[in-house]
């Protein structure tokens, strides 16, 4: 299920997960630092990279393995991170829920999930399909994002439980990034060097992105 080094923590050691899901169209580093940082803040024994095959609330990204090439090109640089292609390979469009039970079926009760998003996309849980389903199988994290603040305000009590952690403000995007490579502008020190070379050798993010991509 997991794409990771050698020297990365044993299986049966891991009691406290964390799940990143995203796009990653490209993954950055602010997405590094999201993982790191919550990563200490709620002591988790490793985060998985959850790319998305078919994310229900986007109309355009890029080809999946494509993607899932580059977070695990990332996420190498560090022992605790995981890339995970258990979405990709799931039929339809994918639902946090859906992976999120699959994965406690995996590794049973004995390991606490937590499933990290940021601020801007929390803001917008009520339009979650199943999102009272999640209560049952993991917590949530919530990161403030530049522009999204990480409120405090009462939730609905059939959510799940959900922590808030302030990270720092990296103004970064995958937005931004692709408008960047297709204006052949640098995109040095905002993502690793090997998914900038995967980027350039692959040719990806050339031509007119259409204007409802995100």
């Amino acid at each position: 299920m997991f794409t990771r080094g050698m020297d990365h923590p044993d299986e049966a050691a891991i009691t406290r997960l964390g799940v990143m899901g995203g796009t990653f169209d490209p993954i950055h580093l602010g997405h590094l630092i999201v993982a790191s940082e919550v990563r200490h803040a709620l002591e988790l024994d490793r985060i998985v990279f959850m790319p998305a095959a078919r994310p229900w609330q986007k109309a355009i990204y890029s080809n999946a393995e494509h993607r899932l090439v580059m977070t695990a090109l990332a996420a190498a640089h560090n022992k605790r991170f995981a890339v995970s292609r258990l979405e990709l390979d799931r039929e339809g469009a994918t639902y946090t829920v859906e992976t999120m039970t699959a994965l406690r079926e995996f590794y049973g009760p004995a390991v606490k999930l937590f499933f990290i998003l940021g601020a801007d996309a929390a803001a917008k849980l009520d339009s979650w399909v199943r999102i009272e389903g999640l209560r049952e199988v993991a917590e949530l994290v919530v990161v403030g994002r530049p522009g999204h603040t990480v409120g405090d305000g009462p939730t609905p009590d059939s959510w799940p439980v959900m922590h808030r952690v302030d990270v720092p403000a990296i103004d970064i995007s995958s937005t931004d990034l692709r408008r960047r490579l297709r204006r052949g502008e640098p995109i040095d020190f905002m993502v690793t060097d090997e998914v900038a070379s995967y980027i350039r050798e692959n040719g990806l993010y050339v031509g007119e992105e259409p204007v409802d991509a995100a």
